[in-house]
């Protein structure tokens, strides 16, 4: 999606990427419109296929209706690589053996790490994780940071522009772990979730202390 020229469709399929599964009023209250514009949006998107709609039971009235995106909604965000290079990735582990897997994935980690680190080492540390979110979103990842102490931060990403590679391999996962704590120079990062495992984000927690 180009970010200059997002429609309100666009805006609802980014916060349904995010946050994974919103209600109408979730909808109406991020977006400032009225619920009969979020229907009429969700009535197409649903149509187009890009949405689907489940029902949660309440303890009290109706099942609320809820949605979320559908693997063709999915593809609409960056995906960098996946296909042609998974194929490739299978094919090296059958023509060298699983050991050529970790040294590609640890080589591209290395790379990675030296890129970011020579764009980040000007910055204290707290500017150091700001500026790594902005290279993230850059490279398709949709990260969020919130810092929830002095030197105590949530880097989450909502997006995983190598998820299908990252669901076969997940040394990648490992590796990208790795280059945080090299990048940001401490050891005390934590991923506390990943898209692999089937959660809506990736979410690393990351300490200076």
């Amino acid at each position: 999606m180009d970010p200059t020229k997002k429609s309100t469709k666009d805006k609802i399929l980014e916060l349904l990427k995010k946050d994974g599964l919103l209600s109408v009023n979730d909808l109406t209250e991020r977006l400032n419109i009225t619920h009969m514009a979020v229907r009429k949006h969700l009535t197409q998107l649903e149509k187009d296929a890009l949405i689907q709609v489940s029902e949660l039971k309440q303890p009290v009235g109706r099942p609320l209706r809820i949605y979320s995106l559908t693997e063709i909604g999915e593809r609409l965000f960056s995906k960098n690589y996946e296909g042609i290079t998974l194929e490739f990735l299978r094919y090296l582990q059958e023509l060298h053996g699983p050991e050529s897997i970790d040294i590609l994935f640890n080589k591209r980690e290395e790379r990675m790490t030296t890129e970011l680190s020579t764009k980040l080492n000007p910055f204290s540390k707290t500017e150091k994780v700001k500026q790594l979110t902005r290279l993230q979103n850059e490279k398709g990842y949709m990260a969020d940071l919130i810092q929830t102490a002095p030197e105590t931060f949530e880097l989450i990403e909502h997006n995983c522009p190598i998820l299908a590679v990252a669901q076969v391999y997940t040394i990648a996962c490992t590796c990208e772990t790795n280059m945080l704590k090299k990048v940001l120079q401490t050891d005390n990062i934590t991923r506390e979730s990943c898209k692999t495992d089937g959660s809506h984000h990736c979410r690393f927690s990351i300490k200076f202390k």
